[in-house]
């Protein structure tokens, strides 16, 4: 007797997940004022001291609750607006304009920041440890370089959804060709530590132009075409992490894309893009990032930078850098439509084609538990190619039938017209 499958949907995790998080470029903090960040639950303040440097505190002040990110900075201390108790970087109070003495137990949070390629990351831990040396960020040559451009940045808040639907997209080739509008040919993804890789070729679809970063029409205009999140179109996508040349350039305007995107823990993305069109390859760098603000709402950021093409002045490079995270935006929103609709699943039913979903969430399910239950099984070495044979097929198939309906629904449009104007011409 045929048994009809249920769908299983636990409640997401309530605690956050432990590691870096990066919050935002480093440099709009450095304004002179306190920033408010919604984040792990709580409110934080970003502040930056005399000499730069950044802080980060629990936002809420310890003496009668008043939230500092509305107060002011003053020298070294961010100064609370209910009774302007002086909260240093440290932590520590710093000063009571009107009382004798500080009370030895005024200390709040004092969040462990780094800041790398130009943005603020803060470690959070459940258990309050530090950072293993061998958990970091790692740098972006180009995030310094004067032959790339500065970084874009944009965010959406998502609300109704859980990070892990993020992270899911980092072994889900077939929602490229259905969402992001691309065409997969090679994927790949690595799982090793706390790195989650993933590998990705593709090439713009023929059948599909202006609705995604890998049309011929949409890359072209932009210089560089690229996935959100995992490559180009898939910006939000999450997940994306690839490598491979997706195909060369051909005389039909076929934009091809190659990308090598990896999670180092459990919520910041890079992702190298070499987009190729017409010859000409486009090198770009991706970050698709996120914080947590409430188990079931999360701030996805991304961020660009494009190597500057030969010939074109800092002015263009940045308009080109523009007009790819427009795209890249794109992608994300495509993603957060989806999100926002599915339902959320812990026993998806997969064909051979999907890829290890189950192992990528078991990868992720290390940063949700303390140190000391991490299992062998969870950080092991994991490897696995997706077959993109009956994929490619299918997917060929498929634009083949769209461009002949567009073909002949044009002929047709073409016909009544001339048919029109000839009857129009008769009649006068």
């Amino acid at each position: 007797m045929d048994q009809v499958r249920t769908i299983e949907a636990g409640a997401p995790p309530a605690r956050f997940a432990r590691g870096w998080h990066c919050l935002g470029l480093a440099g709009r903090f450095r304004d002179g004022g306190p920033h408010a960040v919604a984040a792990f639950g709580t409110k934080l303040v970003v502040f930056a001291d005399s000499s730069g440097a950044l802080h980060v505190l629990d936002a809420y002040c310890r003496h009668m609750g008043g939230d500092l990110s509305q107060g002011t900075v003053k020298g070294d201390a961010i100064a609370c607006p209910f009774h302007d108790w002086r909260w240093g970087g440290n932590g520590r109070c710093a000063g009571i304009p009107y009382a004798r003495r500080v009370p030895v137990a005024a200390r709040t949070r004092s969040w462990r920041t780094l800041e790398r390629n130009g943005q603020l990351f803060v470690w959070h831990d459940p258990e309050g440890h530090p950072p293993p040396d061998s958990v970091t960020i790692p740098s972006i040559e180009g995030a310094e370089s004067p032959e790339w451009t500065s970084w874009t940045w944009d965010s959406i808040l998502v609300e109704g959804a859980n990070c892990r639907e993020v992270i899911d997209n980092v072994v889900d080739m077939a929602h490229f060709f259905y969402i992001h509008f691309a065409f997969p040919t090679y994927f790949r993804n690595v799982f090793e530590g706390h790195i989650a890789s993933q590998y990705l070729r593709t090439r713009s679809r023929p059948d599909v132009d202006g609705a995604s970063n890998y049309s011929s029409r949409s890359s072209g205009s932009s210089g560089s075409s690229g996935s959100s999140g995992s490559s180009g179109s898939s910006g939000s996508s999450g997940s994306s992490g690839s490598s491979g040349s997706s195909g060369s350039s051909g005389s039909s305007g076929e934009t091809t894309l190659r990308s090598e995107a990896s999670y180092y823990g459990p919520a910041y993305m890079i992702d190298y893009l070499w987009h190729d069109y017409h010859g000409m390859t486009m090198e770009s760098v991706l970050i698709n990032c996120h914080y947590p603000v409430t188990p079931t709402s999360f701030m996805l950021q991304w961020g660009a930078i494009v190597r500057r093409p030969p010939g074109l002045s800092e002015g263009q490079a940045s308009r080109v850098a523009a007009k790819f995270a427009d795209f890249v935006g794109l992608g994300f929103q495509q993603d957060v439509a989806i999100w926002l609709n599915k339902a959320r699943i812990d026993n998806p039913l997969l064909c051979a084609e999907d890829g290890p979903v189950y192992q990528v969430r078991r990868w992720y399910e290390q940063f949700y538990c303390d140190v000391a239950d991490i299992e062998p099984d969870m950080v092991a070495r994991y490897e696995f190619e997706i077959d993109t044979t009956r994929a490619v097929a299918g997917w060929e198939a498929e634009v083949a039938a769209n461009l002949a309906r567009s073909d002949g629904a044009s002929s047709g449009a073409s016909a009544g017209a001339s048919s029109g104007v000839s009857s129009g011409a008769d009649a006068g």
